[in-house]
């Protein structure tokens, strides 16, 4: 079951938090000091602005001379030109760095969701991976880059003129800076409306995602039980929802951008007041009136900036803590250290420790039960010898699936233990067991590309006659050379070019080609035609030779040839044999087989009919 809600967070700011997420721009360290050395000779630059402007009116404009002007406008343009540079590097080192952040975070993510265990994708919703992984990643990259870049240009404009100021006239400039403790209240109060508004947006913006994935995948099914309207109600809904928060947001963003524009027209009015007092009464220089002005104009502009800037970083927060959650999970299923580092790990595997695997496995009082509380299997026992074929049969939540899990180590046991070989599988490598694993799922899935790259994903540096003979091995080679390409031909997006049956054939190849010890059929006939399941059916007798395999199948037709067959309920084997011991003792087994075989029988008549 997917976890339907999303996780609230902390309502401060966390340091902690942004300290972890910094490490990721560790990379880009240089960029980061040259974009901070930009912005403050860029801050620099700007605040000499005024300067010389002063400089201008006092000596050239009040005085009517020229004298002088000639060198003043060289310097002039010259300081546009080293401008016009410091913004040219500063935008390029912050787009590396924006880039960058997003690249790491992406891969150090991606790295970790092929290591968390499947219990998190099966409470997990896609929607909400993807979110985290695409709109949150990207929005810290752009908070991260282009909020320092912000941060440090503003914080230096505001300090620069501050001095300045204060050197001019102290006087006017301590009155001028008595709006500030007023604008600083007033951002605090704004700011925190703002970043509640931007949490509820970022919450249901997960929701979105995930209502727009299961909309896609779930297009057919919606089309064919006629759920268009219903669902775009529920869609509305949510949107409803963010279109609300959204507003919320812009209507204290909108209000707070005049409050400072007043605020700061305000020190600009005080200026204009004191300066002019000032001008009249000799005391003050028209150029030092006209810099004050232009400086408290300056002023405030960065103050709004990081006003802006600590919204986004607070609102940003959401995201940071999301990425951060998931990055920092512990798998359920994991290995510990000491067969670590014998046996390696997913991504630095010591394959030459490993053992050879025969395929034998136990299951020794072995009890199971969903962190949710539901129990499965309570002391559940059975051997399975090297290269048997074990078919599972019973109703639906009776433990089939279960059992294959726990001995794919997809789960472990609560209780007990599962021997692979004689020996706990905890003891050797999870990566070593899987790499030995091959598994047909009822839904089989193909990844965007040719056939001959879907079967090659089950072994990368296979041959092409190895890729030739896996899909000979299940029957496969037929169909494929009847299209255009044949093996070159594209599959789409998961596989949407070809057929239930064809994508299964494709599949069984896949997990042929790899050669695993232990091959799982999990409802893989469920959802093929007839024939398919023909061809699936000739193949399985060579494909499961010498493999210890399990089968699982609501279509008996499929399990007859198994070594043994176990009828569970409950968790528990009430019925072990083969098909005809089973036919024979006419339980469990026998009424099953024998009223699903009438059932087909009836259906063969009435298609026959019809």
């Amino acid at each position: 079951m997917s976890e339907i809600r999303e996780q609230d967070y902390n309502e401060g700011f966390n340091i902690e938090l942004w300290k972890k997420l910094m490490g990721f721009a560790k990379p880009y360290r240089k960029n980061m000091v040259i974009i901070g050395a930009m912005m403050i000779i860029l801050a620099i630059i700007e605040v000499t602005f005024p300067i010389m402007t002063k400089y201008a009116i006092d000596n050239f404009v009040i005085p009517e001379r020229l004298e002088g002007l000639s060198i003043f406008a060289l310097l002039y343009i010259l300081l546009v030109i080293l401008q016009s540079f410091v913004v040219w590097i500063f935008i390029a080192e912050a787009g590396k760095v924006d880039t960058g952040i997003c690249y790491h975070i992406r891969k150090t993510g991606f790295q970790k969701l092929q290591e968390l265990s499947f219990s998190y994708f099966d409470k997990t919703h896609i929607g909400w991976i993807m979110a985290r992984m695409v709109s949150d990643t990207k929005r810290l990259g752009d908070t991260i880059s282009w909020g320092i870049v912000d941060l440090v240009w503003g914080s230096t404009v505001m300090l620069v003129i501050s001095v300045v100021m204060i050197r001019m006239n102290w006087r006017l400039a301590l009155i001028v800076l008595t709006v500030v403790p007023v604008l600083a209240i007033v951002s605090i109060y704004f700011q925190r409306k703002i970043l509640s508004a931007f949490r509820k947006v970022r919450k249901t913006n997960s929701r979105i995602t995930g209502a727009f994935n299961e909309g896609i995948m779930g297009a057919k099914t919606s089309k064919t039980l006629v759920r268009e309207e219903k669902n775009l109600e529920e869609f509305v809904e949510i949107t409803g929802e963010m279109y609300s928060s959204s507003v919320r947001a812009a209507v204290f963003s909108s209000l707070y951008l005049p409050v400072v524009i007043t605020l700061g027209s305000i020190g600009t009015g005080l200026a204009l007041w004191r300066g002019g007092e000032g001008v009249i009464t000799g005391t003050l220089t028209y150029g030092t009136l006209v810099a004050f002005i232009s400086f408290t104009i300056q002023f405030f502009q960065p103050v709004r900036e990081l006003a802006r800037i600590f919204a986004e970083f607070q609102s940003a927060q959401a995201s940071a803590e999301r990425i951060i959650s998931m990055i920092e999970r512990e798998p359920d299923i994991k290995d510990i250290p000491q067969i670590t580092s014998i046996y390696g790990d997913s991504f630095k595997p010591l394959k030459e420790n490993w053992t050879e695997i025969k395929g034998d496995i136990t299951f020794k009082n072995v009890s199971f039960a969903y962190k949710d509380g539901e129990k499965v299997l309570n002391g559940f026992n059975i051997h399975i010898k090297a290269g048997e074929t074990i078919a599972l049969v019973g109703e639906t939540g009776s433990g089939k699936s279960t059992i294959v899990n726990l001995a794919c180590r997809f789960y472990e046991p609560t209780k007990g233990e599962v021997l692979i070989d004689g020996v706990d599988y905890r003891k050797r490598s999870l990566l070593w067991l899987h790499s030995n694993l091959g598994y047909v799922l009822q839904s089989p899935h193909l990844f965007s590309g040719t056939i001959k790259e879907n079967i090659k994903y089950g072994r990368l540096n296979a041959r092409d006659e190895e890729i030739v003979r896996a899909a000979k091995l299940v029957n496969a080679h037929g169909f494929i050379m009847k299209l255009r390409d044949g093996y070159d031909s594209e599959v789409g997006e998961g596989g949407s070019r070809l057929s239930t049956g064809e994508k299964q054939l494709i599949s069984f190849a896949r997990a042929i080609l790899a050669n695993p010890k232990i091959f799982v059929l999990d409802e893989a006939t469920s959802s093929v035609d007839t024939e398919t399941e023909q061809l699936i059916q000739g193949a399985i007798g060579q494909v499961l030779e010498g493999r210890t395999s399990f089968i699982i199948a609501h279509r008996l037709s499929t399990i007859r040839l198994a070594d043994r067959i176990l009828v569970i309920s409950k968790g528990q084997v009430i019925e072990e044999g083969n098909h005809y011991q089973l036919i024979k003792e006419k339980g469990h087994y026998y009424r099953l087989y024998t009223n699903q075989f009438m059932d087909e029988q009836k259906t063969m008549l009435l298609h026959r009919d019809s």
